[in-house]
């Protein structure tokens, strides 16, 4: 059986795959075709969260790799202030722990989104052209992709 860091990576490792996939069907015509999806319609907050969740189970993985658990509740919060003490001691670079900040702070921006939603049901939240979170998503995408692909070289994968 896998190890559990190697489990967690796995894990990160299709959080980002979706996050790009949910990028592309959002932004290529043909793929929306194929998929009978309507031309105007974007999952882009889908990517953010997506990049988000691999950033948060490839830090998972790694706290785990050096015996640090962090587990519900407030998982997240835990997890963001472990991965902080690992920035302070100098084991992990700060630029890494600042991608994980930015997408950290994406991914609370959309659920407080959803807190509002969910109180206003239905009231007019998104004002805001889908089309402007590309550039959010693209930078999410980017961002998920340098942090995982250095947790897992750090990781040994």
């Amino acid at each position: 059986m896998d190890s559990e860091p190697k489990l967690y990576f796995l894990r990160a490792e299709n959080e980002f795959l979706m996050a790009n996939i949910d990028l592309r069907v959002s932004t290529d015509a043909k793929v929306k075709e194929i998929l009978g999806i309507q031309k105007e319609k974007t999952f882009f907050s889908s990517v953010i969260t997506h990049a988000y969740y691999s950033i948060f189970y490839s830090a998972k993985a790694y706290l785990i790799s050096k015996e640090i658990k962090t587990e519900p509740p407030e998982e997240h919060k835990k997890t963001y202030i472990e991965f902080s003490k690992l920035v302070n001691k100098g084991v992990i670079s700060k630029e890494l722990f600042r991608l994980y900040e930015d997408e950290a702070l994406k991914a609370e921006a959309l659920l407080r989104i959803f807190r509002i939603e969910k109180k206003k049901r239905g009231f007019f939240t998104y004002n805001i052209k889908s089309e402007s979170n590309l550039p959010y998503a693209k930078e999410s995408v980017e961002n998920a992709k340098r942090f995982t692909s250095t947790i897992k070289a750090m990781l040994g994968f």
